[in-house]
């Protein structure tokens, strides 16, 4: 193992490695989607265990190794908790950590997609923003990160729709999530994204699909609700 390195990153993907150990999939602003190990996290008690979850976002200090790194510890700037609360809001932030994970190569730099990511998942959490426009807008920014886009809509909409779209493609992350758009026009948008996403994005996303058949689910068992 070479010395310490400090990193700040969100987790991707984490799952079970060996008995008692965890292996993380991480963005992270310095270094890119890099995957570490963290040493006994499963075990009753490890400082790791908490940190050792999709969503969290922290500063990590690893030991760097040929293939991997090691977990030496962190510090959780945001758990964001309140996602494991709300199981819609958790299938649309899984949807947003699968389609990062897609986009990012390991060991190439992707700060724009981490804070895109963290940005997303906190606008997931505010009741101002309807979650469907929020999922709209992380498709097509993660999409214009990617390369793959179109600097207008696919097809003709109203202005609100096309205004809109070219707000999300020129402006940075952190600014995305300040409009909220009417029904019709939100309709044009949501089209307009959804064409773009089955051309570029060759994938299907297991997220998306429980989050699909949950919205399926609850609309069988709801009444009818007025937009505003």
């Amino acid at each position: 193992m070479r010395e310490g390195v400090t990193v700040t990153g969100v987790v991707l993907k984490s799952s079970p490695s060996g008995e008692t150990d965890r292996r993380l999939v991480v963005l992270t602003r310095e270094r890119g989607k890099i995957t570490v190990f963290a040493r006994g996290a499963r075990r009753p008690g490890s400082p790791f265990m908490a940190a050792c979850r999709p969503f969290v976002f922290a500063s990590f200090t690893l030991y760097e190794g040929r293939e991997a790194y090691g977990l030496k510890g962190a510090e959780v700037a945001e758990y964001f908790d309140r996602l494991g609360q709300d199981m819609e809001a958790s299938c649309y932030g899984s949807y947003f950590l699968e389609i990062a994970d897609y986009y990012t190569r390991e060991n190439v730099r992707d700060e724009p997609m981490m804070v895109l990511v963290y940005q997303s998942l906190k606008a997931l959490l505010k009741p101002v923003f309807p979650r469907e426009l929020v999922r709209r807008i992380f498709e097509l920014k993660a999409m214009v990160n990617g390369g793959e886009y179109t600097e207008r809509p696919p097809r003709q909409t109203g202005d609100s729709a096309a205004y809109a779209w070219e707000y999300v493609v020129y402006s940075p992350p952190e600014k995305l999530y300040t409009f909220t758009l009417k029904e019709d026009a939100f309709r044009e948008f949501a089209s307009c994204v959804e064409m773009e996403r089955r051309r570029f994005m060759d994938k299907n996303f297991k997220s998306l699909e429980i989050l699909e058949s949950l919205k399926q689910m609850t609309a069988g068992s709801a009444p009818a609700k007025d937009h505003l």
